[in-house]
C-alpha cells in the first residue's frame, strides 16, 4: 500500500505525511469499491486500469472529505460526474462478469 500512498499524493500534489493514515482509509474504501464491483478475491493482482480507478477515487475522497463543492469547485459541477464515469468505467474492463 505505501506505493499506492505515494501515487494518491503525487494525483493529489501533496508532499506533507500528515494525512497518510486518512489516506491509506481512502485507498482501502476505492479498493473496496473496485474490487466488490469485479468479483475478485482480494489477492488477485490488480492491473493498471484498477489501480488508476483506485488513485482516482481515493483522491476524489480526500479532496471532498468534507461533503463540500466550495471554492475552487464551486463552479465546476460536471466535475463529480466525471470522477465517477471514471472510477465506474476503469474497473469495468477487469470485471469478472457474471450472470
Amino acid at each position: 500500500m505505501p506505493d499506492l500512498i505515494d501515487q494518491v499524493k503525487t494525483n493529489l500534489v501533496l508532499t506533507h505525511d500528515l494525512d497518510d493514515t486518512l489516506i491509506a482509509h481512502l485507498i482501502g474504501a476505492a479498493t473496496s469499491c473496485a474490487t466488490a464491483y469485479q468479483h475478485l478475491p482480494d489477492a488477485h493482482p490488480m492491473s493498471g486500469t484498477t489501480r488508476q480507478a483506485i488513485i482516482i477515487l481515493a483522491s476524489h475522497f480526500y479532496e471532498f472529505r468534507g461533503g463540500a463543492t466550495a471554492g475552487y469547485w464551486a463552479d465546476k459541477p460536471d466535475t463529480t460526474d466525471a470522477v465517477w464515469n471514471a472510477v465506474n468505467t476503469l474497473p469495468r474492463l477487469d470485471r469478472d462478469w457474471k450472470i
